[in-house]
């Protein structure tokens, strides 16, 4: 697999699925457009942070060298970031109606669009790899959904 698509695979893919669980989770349990943004404001900038550093220690403890593990946790951080932010748009531009099913069809396609190149770098069948990939996700946001109902019927 190419270097660039390796540093920028895991970033993006946690993006990606955590801002799809989020939206639905939250649109869910709140129907609040400031607690979707501030929740994947934190996810894009503290958790990814967090993230980015537990991954440049790892990969410092695996004896890589510095210059490529610090290079790996810069792609990682600002995979996400750009990802996380994309999401950010995407809810403050669209009416509250509209956040959930373009959220999560952006999402698939972003998943669906960088798993097809992963699949390609490694020589498999990419549509099965879109489908493991999008089921994983679908489990997530399905996972989330309930949470937010959860919430919503037994917190709030």
């Amino acid at each position: 697999m190419p270097t660039s698509l390796t540093k920028l695979s895991f970033g993006s893919t946690a993006a990606i699925v955590t801002s799809m669980g989020l939206i639905s989770g939250l649109s869910t349990a709140t129907g609040s457009k400031a607690a979707v943004m501030a929740s994947l404001l934190v996810i894009a900038i503290a958790d990814n942070l967090t993230d980015s550093l537990a991954i440049h220690v790892y990969q410092e403890s695996e004896k890589l060298e510095s210059s490529h593990a610090f290079r790996s946790t810069v792609a990682n951080f600002f995979a996400r970031l750009l990802v996380g932010l994309s999401f950010v748009i995407l809810v403050l531009l669209l009416p509250d109606s509209l956040t959930v099913p373009v959220g999560l069809s952006w999402g698939m396609a972003l998943l669906g669009t960088l798993t097809y190149f992963v699949a390609r770098s490694r020589g498999v069948r990419p549509l099965v790899e879109v489908a493991k990939h999008v089921g994983v996700a679908i489990v997530v946001i399905g996972v989330s959904r309930a949470i937010g109902a959860w919430i919503l019927a037994y917190v709030v």
